[in-house]
């Protein structure tokens, strides 16, 4: 890593098959399991860089025991946006 930047940035495939197992799997696997049970493999430092992103852009989050699950779910948000009765703060 260079100031804080990966050398080397994932594939787009990587990206949607770490992805794709997530949304299979979500809420069974640790972070270290899960790495391990991905269909492809992958180093530990690429796999890190992936779930770093999918946690910032809010598309996983662990739960308390850090179990990996996704929870990113456009419908309803845009279900929850679309209805008069709630309002954003």
């Amino acid at each position: 890593m260079i100031s804080g930047k990966p050398l080397h940035s994932p594939q787009l495939d990587t990206v949607i098959m770490v992805e794709s197992f997530i949304k299979e799997h979500s809420g069974e696997y640790k972070k270290r399991a899960l790495w391990e049970n991905l269909p492809k493999k992958m180093m530990y430092q690429t796999y890190s860089v992936i779930i770093a992103y999918l946690l910032d852009s809010g598309k996983i989050a662990a739960d308390k025991e850090g179990k990996i699950c996704w929870i990113y779910n456009p419908q309803l948000i845009k279900r929850l946006l679309d209805n008069s009765d709630l309002k954003i703060r």
